[in-house]
């Protein structure tokens, strides 16, 4: 975990998991780099954001597989989910839902599913396919730590591969460019970005 720059109540506070996704952002917004994977995204932000202040909203830039032919470009999330989590199971044993998918952004944005596994096959790739677009591994989590603190947050993914065969090659292939569209995307969109 990496903080740069100084958490305001007016700002945004810019997640994303590793340098190689924030490169080229420039900025004065706060960034926080989480590292990969649901457990480090979600104890990252939640340890920044109970130290406090809590910033104006976050934002969650980062790289994601496409799940489905055709995807690509930046893309708005509108819901994000876990997909190795089995909720079925656990509200069986319990009679509590565990991991309901969360509505982030754009409420009309495609669905993002999140989980700790890089999707380099064509098996789960298919089987994630019906009911998400995209595929990461920190949103969720980050969803989940902004939600329970009361913070508004963002996903925007730029799509760096096609979740299956080659996707890990591809990915560190097309991280710098990905990088480049993410800070674009962010100098567009975010208030106070300069």
């Amino acid at each position: 975990m990496e903080l740069m720059g100084q958490i305001t109540s007016d700002r945004s506070l810019l997640v994303l998991a590793v340098e190689e996704e924030a490169q080229y952002l420039d900025t004065s917004l706060p960034v926080l780099l989480t590292g990969m994977g649901k457990v480090n995204a979600a104890t990252a932000l939640a340890a920044t954001l109970a130290r406090g202040p809590l910033p104006s909203d976050v934002v969650n830039l980062g790289t994601a597989g496409a799940l489905r032919p055709g995807w690509t470009g930046t893309h708005v999330i509108g819901t994000v989910m876990q997909h190795d989590l089995d909720s079925a199971i656990l509200r069986a044993l319990t009679g509590k839902t565990y991991g309901a998918p969360l509505t982030v952004g754009d409420p009309g944005g495609p669905t993002l599913a999140t989980g700790d596994s890089f999707i380099d096959d064509e098996t789960a790739r298919a089987r994630l396919a019906a009911c998400a677009s995209m595929v990461d591994m920190e949103g969720y989590a980050l969803a989940a730590a902004a939600h329970r603190a009361g913070v508004s947050l963002s996903i925007i993914k730029h799509v760096s591969d096609d979740a299956g065969e080659g996707a890990a090659a591809t990915w560190r292939e097309s991280a710098e460019q990905c990088a480049r569209a993410l800070a674009e995307w962010a100098a567009q969109n975010i208030r106070t970005y300069s």
